[in-house]
């Protein structure tokens, strides 16, 4: 049970709380009816601005409707004066651009351009919308009077600026530096820039809008005649230069000629040069033709439409490609010529242009790549003509080797080498500056399967074969022609000259290399040949060394008196060698063995034989009275036939 005391507490407190809470209560009451007023006040204000609002919506949409119309009239206005104007402006195109037009491009191209281009428009509308009005007439004739002064621009541009590249430039162009790894190429400049600039807008502007080709007709035209000029400037330049310094240059000949073993090669005589220039001018021109068609070929894409590009370059380079060809044809015909006149040396002059020709082929086809097939076959025309005329006298020259006639006055009297020996040498040493090209020269008229390949040690074997089959030839010859000698020595002192010649010219050059591919004892075979001779020359002394021998010799015994018969054998042996040897000293000292190291060879093995034979016979005569008169007799001690013998082979001596 709770005490009385804190019961009271207890109800106090709660009548406390209750009258707080009924108080909030109150609180509460007076501030919704408070808030339900302003309420009530806020409607009535929207209500009242809503109403306004709609008034004023009502009088003002008519309003801007109307301007709006305004507006779009207003608009429609402006539109119709702007057309108006445009329209007009068309009908004085031909009067506004009179003057530009009459002046011509020259020096404001832009200018005339933009003056074209509203020709243009006017031509477009009259076409569109008064086709029948005199207008159209007036500014498509003034269009094709522009069209006009812009294509005489073209050909003006072209003329005036396009120049001949300087010889000194095309030289820099297609010379090379071996000391260089990487050469800079160097660019031709054939039209000044700006004038490019010019060109190149006027060439746009003529596809576009002029429907005409024949801008292309005169570019091709022009560049084609500078292409030409270019080259014929440079033939002109060399041929100074080389005629002024007499020093001859070509990047296809190399001079690698050795001297014959005997004898220099002669120089040759000034028709020899000038033809030497021609050719080596030729060689450049070559070279020159193709960085020029490269350069060509490079302005031109810059000029012509890309589907027209590869035929103009076509026409643009026929004038040029055609008298290369040609003059390359007259070098043919002249290697013809002298093939009929039997002068193989001069058809040598097409080995250097024909290996210069087949080294550039391919930068050349690729330079003529998508022109026509007539243009692209004309080098290899040419490549085959001189594959053929110089196969041809190759042929000619070996069979001329072996026909050449045997003819006493043609022979040398001293026995020293033939001239047909040394010029078929110096003819085969100048073919080996060409082997390859004359390889290759010799498999083009291989018809068996095996040149199919053309490979290079195929044209190496055939290279070796023809000299091996010259070298029969001529050895063939030179024994036909030892036998108009009636001297049998002076046939073997010609033969050993000959064969000596040979040999140290094919050891001297890298023709041995070439002849022992399919020859391998060939060196061999002419040291036998030579040793040969040699011995048949010898034997030429036995009719002296002969009367020296024992034979017929007396027997006779110390203190015993010889018969008259036996005095006179050693007598007669005596004047035999005495005539021989002065009769033998006197016709061979007139002979020739031009080879130094032979001839003393040859001296001292001949002075050891007859002195050792003439020193024994002395010696076994020493102690017989033959004679009253020895003196007689006993003309030359042997050092004094030695002295003879030294003399032998030397008319000076």
């Amino acid at each position: 049970m709770i005490p009385t005391e804190d019961a009271s507490a207890r109800k106090r407190e709660i009548e406390e709380k209750l009258k707080q809470e009924q108080e909030t209560l109150s609180f509460i009451r007076e501030n919704l009816e408070k808030s339900d007023q302003l309420t009530k006040g806020m409607v009535s204000i929207l209500s009242s601005f809503e109403s306004r609002l709609m008034q004023l919506e009502n009088s003002i949409i008519p309003v801007h409707k109307q301007t709006e119309n305004l507006q779009r009239l207003q608009e429609n206005v402006d539109k119709t004066l702007s057309c108006m104007d445009h329209v007009i402006s068309y009908y004085h195109v031909a009067k506004d651009t009179d003057r530009i037009i009459r002046e011509g491009p020259t020096g404001r191209l832009d200018e005339y351009l933009a003056c074209i281009a509203k020709i243009q428009k006017a031509v477009e509308y009259f076409q569109d919308n008064n086709p029948d009005s005199p207008e159209l007439n007036t500014v498509k004739a003034r269009f094709e009077k522009g069209k006009e002064l812009l294509e005489a621009e073209f050909r003006s541009l072209l003329t005036r600026y396009s120049k001949p590249v300087p010889p000194i430039l095309i030289l820099d162009a297609i010379s090379v530096d071996e000391e260089l790894e990487v050469q800079e190429d160097i660019v031709l400049e054939h039209l000044p820039e700006a004038v490019l600039q010019d060109i190149i807008c006027i060439a746009g502007w003529l596809v576009e809008y002029g429907r005409n080709q024949d801008f292309m007709n005169v570019y091709f035209q022009i560049r084609s005649n500078q292409l030409d000029r270019s080259i014929k400037g440079l033939k002109d330049h060399f041929r100074k230069n080389s005629a002024s310094s007499g020093i001859l240059y070509s990047p296809a000949v190399q001079t690698k000629r050795k001297d014959t073993p005997t004898k220099k090669a002669p120089k040759r005589p000034g028709k020899d040069d000038v033809l030497d220039i021609e050719i080596d001018s030729y060689i450049h021109c070559i070279s020159a033709f193709v960085k020029l068609a490269q350069s060509e070929y490079a302005l031109l894409t810059e000029i012509i439409p890309e589907h027209h590009q590869k035929k103009t370059f076509d026409s643009l380079i026929q004038e040029a490609l055609d008298n290369l060809m040609l003059e390359g044809d007259n070098i043919v015909s002249a290697a013809r010529r002298a093939i009929m006149r039997h002068d193989y040396s001069a058809v040598l002059t097409i080995f250097p242009i024909l290996r210069h020709l087949k080294m550039n082929k391919s930068e050349f086809d690729t330079t003529l790549q998508g022109t026509a097939a007539s243009t692209k076959n004309k080098l290899p025309t040419l490549i085959t003509s001189m594959e053929t005329i110089g196969a041809k006298a190759l042929e000619e020259f070996a069979d001329s080797i072996k026909n050449d006639p045997d003819k006493e006055y043609n022979m040398p009297k001293d026995g020293t080498v033939h001239e047909l020996t040394s010029n078929a040498i110096l003819f085969l040493q100048q073919l080996l500056d060409f082997h390859e090209t004359a390889g290759a020269m010799l498999a083009s008229q291989e018809t068996s399967s095996s040149a199919s390949s053309y490979t290079s040690e195929f044209n190496k074997r055939l290279l070796s074969t023809y000299i091996c089959k010259v070298l029969g030839n001529l050895q063939l010859n030179l024994l036909s022609k030892s036998k108009v000698y009636e001297d049998s020595a002076l046939s073997a002192i010609f033969l050993h000259n000959n064969y000596n010649y040979i040999l140290k010219s094919l050891e001297k050059s890298e023709l041995i290399q070439l002849v022992t591919v399919t020859q391998k004892k060939a060196e061999s075979s002419y040291r036998e040949l030579i040793e040969q001779q040699i011995y048949m020359y010898k034997s030429s002394w036995h009719k002296v060394t002969e009367h020296l021998a024992d034979r017929n010799m007396p027997v006779f015994q110390p203190g015993t008196k010889l018969k008259d018969k036996e005095r006179q054998v050693i007598k007669d042996k005596f004047k035999g060698f005495n005539d021989g040897l002065e009769e033998l000293c006197k016709i061979q000292k007139g002979w020739a063995i031009p080879d130094k190291e032979q001839r003393d060879f040859i001296r001292q093995s001949q002075k050891k034989v007859v002195s050792d034979a003439y020193r024994s016979f002395l010696q076994r005569c020493a102690n017989i009275s033959f004679t009253k008169n020895p003196e007689k007799y006993h003309k030359y001690r042997p050092e004094e036939v030695e002295e003879m013998i030294e003399r032998l082979f030397d008319t000076s001596a």
